[in-house]
């Protein structure tokens, strides 16, 4: 088995893309006519979004993100911690943490998307 894609649910998909794209500088793959469905190229996996009423409509109780009680987090690795939490802030992200580096040696910084959705941002770990 291999992760496909991971789909989040939001208001807005529309809105949602330009944001990743900005704050991110992922690059949109599809978004659906309606505008209920939407991708983003992140490599390997996709990131999905889908409107929440498009999950209701499909008998879906979808539940939107508590940002002071994050169960979920998305992680994007970079060189460049800093540059990136700042084009992040820049492009309307909450801050979190600010970059730190961490006791094992990764450097660290966290935000809040204009969902509610944590966003992490860091340097590859090294094995």
């Amino acid at each position: 088995m291999q992760l496909a894609y991971t789909i989040l649910y939001v208001q807005d998909v529309p809105a949602t893309l330009d944001f990743y794209q900005k704050a991110f500088g992922l690059k949109q793959k599809m978004l659906h006519e309606s505008g209920d469905y939407g991708e983003l190229d992140t490599g390997q996996t996709i990131l999905s979004f889908s409107s929440l009423s498009l999950m209701k409509e499909l008998g879906k109780k979808p539940a939107s993100p508590q940002k002071e009680h994050p169960c979920f987090e998305i992680a994007f690795t970079t060189d460049d911690v800093s540059k990136a939490f700042d084009r992040a802030l820049k492009s309307g992200a909450e801050p979190v943490q600010e970059p730190d580096k961490m006791p094992w040696g990764q450097t660290t910084a966290y935000v809040i998307d204009l969902n509610g959705f944590l966003v992490e941002i860091c340097t590859p770990i090294d094995i």
